[in-house]
């Protein structure tokens, strides 16, 4: 933090000001003080209370003679490198373009991943559910930095003059002449179709099992005796009844699919929150990444949540107390 112009009273003024020049069970404990929502601050003996208004955004709810309680929002420390700026602000500014990209992909993932199961399922055994299954496996089998390698170099150089898409840029893009920022769609289409090419296998094997098993199941037979159509069968009776697998592994991809674009981000330079992470890392940046984890855990917990609400309504026989 210091480079090497550190002397022996900045460095312990920068122990002091972060809490290192105290026990790491203290540290610990003061890290958690801070992420809670309820937390706890001593009064000085004149009884003005710790809590810095500047640092936390919360109220004061008990303030006894040697200690106040206050309601606020989680203080995830402030950044090493980027001049003491908040980690929340960093967050804040690079999370909405990691949930565009990951939103983009698991559109793709749904859209054509279920599309190419049924159409497997419905072609059982012949060319074209053969051509899907060896594609679907590639599609697993290759990591994603591998792919987004691949994809920057054939769509955005080899194949530019006819893509018009870029190897490397994100959601938003400063005009050559520095005056305006521009929204760039353009350059979300690459990282979106590399970061679903794994959960859209998966998504389409798992679609093509399932509704395979639902379709030779007495009802669906009963339904194709009253002399409904294929379409009908499916659409009405089958579909619904396959779908939950498949939600399953979407809601965890979607998770997943947070901290994946780490990798991606990376290779696009994509300016998110998995980018972020990388810059972290490589200077050591400890808040951001603590930070950043956190917040993808909590997303993953609650994804997973309405996951299970939904299971409610795809299947009656679940219920929701």
């Amino acid at each position: 933090m210091l480079d090497q112009n550190e002397d022996s009273a900045q460095l312990a003024a920068i122990k002091k000001k972060y809490g290192f020049d105290k026990p790491l069970s203290t540290q610990y404990v003061y890290y958690l003080n801070d992420i809670s929502p309820i937390s706890f601050h001593g009064n000085s003996p004149q009884g003005y209370t710790y809590f810095d208004t500047q640092k936390y955004n919360g109220v004061v709810l008990i303030k006894a003679s040697s200690f106040s309680v206050a309601l606020k929002t989680p203080y995830l420390r402030e950044s090493f490198q980027k001049n003491g700026k908040k980690v929340t602000e960093v967050i804040a500014d690079t999370l909405p373009n990691t949930m565009v990209l990951a939103i983009a992909a698991i559109f793709i993932a749904i859209t054509i991943g279920i599309s190419l199961g049924i159409l497997s399922a419905l072609y059982k055994d012949r060319w074209i559910d053969k051509l899907i299954q060896i594609t679907s496996t590639l599609g697993m089998s290759v990591p994603s930095f591998f792919s987004a390698i691949l994809f920057a170099w054939l769509f955005g150089f080899v194949l530019h003059r006819y893509t018009n898409l870029n190897m490397t840029g994100s959601l938003y893009a400063m005009d050559d002449f520095g005056e305006g920022i521009h929204l760039q769609l353009k350059n979300l289409l690459l990282p979106a179709i590399v970061l679903g090419i794994r959960p859209l296998a998966v998504v389409s094997q798992l679609m093509r099992n399932s509704l395979l098993e639902v379709l030779s199941q007495d009802y669906i037979r009963t339904a194709k005796a009253k002399g409904l159509s294929s379409y009908q069968v499916i659409k009405n009776h089958a579909l619904k009844n396959a779908l939950n697998p498949v939600i399953t592994a979407i809601s965890g991809w979607f998770a997943s699919m947070l901290a994946g674009a780490v990798f991606v981000e990376y290779i696009f330079g994509w300016n998110g929150l998995g980018k972020e992470i990388v810059d972290a890392l490589n200077t050591l940046d400890l808040p951001i990444i603590m930070g950043s984890v956190l917040i993808i855990a909590t997303m993953f917990i609650l994804i997973n949540i309405f996951v299970d609400i939904i299971y409610a309504w795809l299947d009656p026989r679940v219920q929701v107390r």
